[in-house]
């Protein structure tokens, strides 16, 4: 990952840093929706339930590039069309969004059914982590396309 100028930063503080380049829902929103639901493209960004403005994800997309944690390259079969892939340092975040996923089934209920499935999944923590990682690094996605990590665990599951 690309790290700011140490003079622009408010502390060197690692919470700080993290908040810097993090602290806008959009942009944990937009990695979000490349992990979970297999986004990559603009439009797929920008149809999502929160309801961004376009000149918002065009920021946010903007920033997350030249932070590092996203990379944009031509759409191989619509060149009017990029597609944006989380960089190693994107797929770090991993472990962040699986906490505040967890954290906001706990404390509000109405947002338990998303991370239902995990109380099927026979398989620890780092492990689904790291298959999650591996599947995004490849181009898929947790619940979207073929090859999800949904998809997978039912093959991996005893009938």
């Amino acid at each position: 990952m690309q790290h700011s100028n140490p003079h622009n930063r408010r502390s060197n503080c690692p919470i700080s840093f993290s908040l810097e380049l993090l602290g806008d829902s959009w942009s944990l929103l937009i990695i979000r929706d490349i992990i979970f639901a297999g986004k990559k493209t603009f439009g797929e960004f920008l149809a999502s339930d929160e309801g961004i403005a376009r000149n918002i994800l065009t920021n946010r997309l903007s920033r997350l590039e030249s932070m590092g944690v996203i990379t944009k390259s031509p759409h191989p079969d619509d060149r009017r069309k990029d597609l944006y892939q989380l960089t190693e340092g994107g797929l770090d975040l991993l472990p962040v969004l699986w906490e505040l996923s967890a954290w906001g089934a706990k404390h509000e209920p109405a947002t338990a059914e998303t991370l239902a499935w995990l109380a099927d999944v026979q398989m620890n923590k780092d492990h689904l982590i790291q298959l999650i990682r591996d599947t995004v690094k490849s181009g898929g996605s947790v619940f979207a396309g073929p090859g999800s990590v949904i998809s997978q665990l039912d093959q991996e599951q005893p009938q």
